[in-house]
């Protein structure tokens, strides 16, 4: 006897894993949406404070050379400049001479050599002297070499820093004190350089001209 089969068979039913997925991504889009976006964390801003400007330092104030320090320029310029070695003969003379403060090239003045002999304490030969212009020519009458002076007058003899000859002046002896003028005796002046009033009968009155400098002023 064969089986009765039942037309109405029950058949159970039920999603399918893929349906499944569908559904809970629209559920999720869906609130997703309606959802309210959750409000982003309040960004700290950035509150531009002014700075305060800083007082800058005042500049200080141009200062002009005094004229001391443009006077020292000069001054400098005209000191020893580095000396040269020299190669000598050791038995010979080693004393210095002027090649020691001159290099060779130079044409210094006079004076710059002197200045400089001064500054390595020579003070023999061109050192012995002061440099040119510190102590100027005196002045007083000329008088003429075939001139007969009477006692207690000199002739006194100059140059020029440039080695001209200046004639003669007159000047009292240094050795006397006192001197008969006109029939009075008179004391004899500090600088011994004999006044108008002073000079010897017979001498014509004129003062001494002194030469101007062959190559200008130095």
């Amino acid at each position: 006897m064969k089986p009765r089969l039942d037309s109405h068979r029950s058949t159970h039913w039920g999603p399918s894993p893929w349906t499944l997925a569908l559904v809970l991504a629209g559920v999720a889009a869906g609130l997703a949406w309606w959802w309210p976006a959750a409000e982003p964390a309040p960004a700290v801003a950035a509150i531009a404070t002014p700075v305060a400007a800083l007082p800058l330092p005042e500049a200080a104030p141009a200062v002009s050379p005094t004229k001391a320090e443009t006077a020292a320029a000069p001054a400098s310029a005209a000191s020893a400049p580095r000396q040269i070695p020299r190669l000598r003969d050791p038995n010979g003379d080693l004393t210095p001479d002027l090649a020691d403060y001159v290099n060779p090239g130079e044409r210094p003045t006079m004076s710059e050599v002197i200045q400089r002999l001064h500054a390595a304490g020579v003070r023999t030969g061109l050192g012995a002297f002061q440099p040119p212009g510190t102590r100027p020519p005196m002045v007083g009458l000329a008088v003429p070499e075939d001139f007969p002076l009477p006692a207690g007058y000199v002739r006194h003899y100059q140059a020029t820093d440039d080695g001209q000859r200046i004639e003669p002046m007159l000047m009292f002896s240094p050795d006397v004190q006192t001197i008969v003028v006109n029939g009075r005796r008179v004391a004899v002046p500090a600088d011994r350089i004999v006044t108008p009033e002073l000079a010897p009968a017979g001498l014509t009155v004129r003062r001494i001209v002194v030469p101007a400098p062959v190559d200008g002023p130095r």
